[in-house]
């Protein structure tokens, strides 16, 4: 298998490296590559450093898949690029993820729609990925209404520049901001920017992506999504009414023996998960399971995940992984 990652000089490139390497995956020719400035630098791989490559040199190189992570822009213009020579996109960025020509995959739950003839597939956003890798298997037995999320983010979702503002602010030092308000100490309740609705478009990604992930557009969701002071791990508390009632110990049941989740409820012994449990894990966590007194057929949840694994690389490793299984690129 020969492989590029794109932009693998940044937080996301480095981890989808990582997970590579991590699960064996077969690759035979590696190739980083990066924008114009990063050029000529190194990275490691497996032992080996590589020197940094530029987009056409990549393409020319025609890897069997490609998977991005360097923005919308770079996306739109280079995606196509690649699928032209027959590389096969794995595309982190937001940049065709509703496109109806796209599929947008979570291996966990939507893995057999690709074929392949599909050259350029969507990665989800980070908080959508985990929130629908615990819904499918309860949506299957008991089908979901409605989902109601409120997300608590790190920031390492947002890139080096925020996770150097905290550690500035906590060490009193001046530094350049990755968001309108001091991190530290605080949280600030907008993801993205404010669309017409008075959503953010984090928010309006989690309501239109589960959808189409989950290939059920009668599911309702609405969503708050917040930044938090957190390194690494994304933590969300979701609220779910289904059409069908259910058993506590059966959702217990059916989640513990669901791949990619690991289940830690045990409020007698305090055990739940929390950000740290899920560092430099591709599991989903869910804990403080337990019925919503105030409404009939309704479940509360607790979800963790690390974001940049899970939530980023390891996602789209899978669907790579799904790729070479299947024969599909």
């Amino acid at each position: 298998m020969r492989i590029a990652v794109v932009g693998s000089t940044g937080l996301v490139g480095t981890q989808m490296m990582k997970v590579l390497e991590e699960r064996n995956f077969p690759v035979t020719e590696f190739f980083p590559v990066a924008s114009e400035k990063s050029i000529g630098k190194e990275v490691a791989f497996k032992g080996i450093n590589y020197k940094v490559i530029g987009m056409a040199e990549a393409v020319a190189l025609k890897p069997d898949i490609a998977i991005f992570s360097a923005g919308g822009s770079t996306s739109l213009e280079w995606a196509t690029k690649f699928a032209e020579v027959g590389s096969t996109v794995i595309d982190n960025s937001s940049a065709w993820r509703m496109d109806p020509t796209k599929k947008l995959v979570v291996p966990e739950v939507n893995a057999h729609v690709l074929t392949s003839a599909d050259k350029i597939i969507a990665n989800p956003n980070c908080s959508t990925i985990q929130m629908v890798v615990a819904l499918n298997p309860l949506h299957k037995k008991y089908k979901i209404k409605r989902v109601v999320v409120s997300t608590y983010q790190s920031v390492t979702g947002t890139g080096k520049k925020a996770v150097d503002q905290l550690y500035n602010e906590r060490d009193g030092i001046q530094g350049p901001m990755a968001y309108a308000y001091p991190i530290d100490l605080n949280i600030i309740p907008q993801i993205d920017v404010f669309l017409d609705n008075g959503y953010t478009k984090e928010e309006m990604k989690m309501v239109n992506e589960t959808k189409k992930i989950m290939g059920d557009d009668s599911i309702r969701v609405t969503a708050t999504t917040v930044r938090v002071p957190v390194i690494g791990g994304h933590s969300e508390a979701v609220n779910v009414e289904f059409e069908n009632d259910f058993d506590l110990n059966e959702v217990r049941e059916i989640l513990s023996n669901s791949f990619g989740i690991i289940v830690k409820d045990d409020v007698k012994n305090l055990q739940y998960p929390m950000p740290i449990d899920s560092h430099n894990r591709d599991e989903v966590f869910v804990g403080r399971l337990r019925r919503d007194e105030s409404q009939v057929n309704t479940l509360n949840m607790w979800i963790v995940s690390d974001n940049l694994r899970k939530g980023a690389a390891t996602n789209a490793v899978q669907i790579a992984e799904y790729l070479q299984k299947e024969n599909l690129f």
